[in-house]
């Protein structure tokens, strides 16, 4: 079984080799962004490509639907530090068959990576739940057109954060979140951060 990794941080590659290191039959490729991955993924077509929500440039949901265009047969598991059930609900809507957190136990990564090889779905119960009791209006809200990147920088705006710190959280530059603040105004109609702000709080984006 050929398994592809994208993340853009080494160390969490190193660590999914060392998780998938005892066992024989799962062969690790791996990417650190969208453009290697996708070219990887057309020469090598591997059993399970394992994606990062958060990849420079390009969300991994975009990296998945672009994978699934290229080959509607793809098998993509979405790896996040995210627990938001909301992120769970659009990695499923943009075709991904597994969704699970980073800081899982290593066999429940190397179950999902083996229920996806085999074509099942994976999700784990709990989150299964909070998708169960989830708000049906919160999947189709002003917020459903935003990335991942432009939900967290909501969300960080949304607790009080500046945009130099939400730099500093997300690991980029003022610049980017400065162009991030103003895309965000034009797809929810915001004319300033503090618009901005109240329309988080009226999703609930806690």
């Amino acid at each position: 079984m050929q398994v592809l990794v994208v993340d853009d941080h080494p160390v969490i590659i190193s660590g999914c080799r060392a998780m998938l290191s005892p066992y024989p039959d799962i062969d690790v490729m791996d990417a650190l962004d969208a453009e290697d991955a996708y070219e990887r993924y057309v020469a090598a077509r591997p059993d399970v490509v394992v994606i990062d929500v958060n990849l420079p440039g390009v969300s991994g949901f975009a990296l998945t639907q672009r994978i699934l265009q290229h080959d509607p047969d793809a098998r993509v598991i979405i790896f996040t530090m995210n627990d938001d059930p909301i992120f769970a609900a659009r990695a499923i809507e943009n075709g991904a068959r597994g969704y699970i957190g980073k800081c899982e136990d290593p066999a429940r990564f190397v179950a999902a990576i083996r229920a996806v090889a085999a074509g099942r779905t994976f999700l784990l119960p709990e989150m299964a739940q909070k998708l169960a009791f989830l708000d049906p209006g919160r999947r189709g809200d002003s917020l459903s057109g935003l990335n991942p990147r432009e939900l967290e920088i909501l969300r960080l705006l949304r607790n009080g954060k500046s945009m130099a710190e939400i730099a500093g959280v997300i690991n980029v530059s003022y610049k980017t979140v400065a162009n991030s603040c103003a895309i965000l105004k034009r797809k929810l109609g915001a004319r300033t951060p503090l618009d901005l702000v109240r329309i988080a709080l009226e999703n609930k984006l806690a």
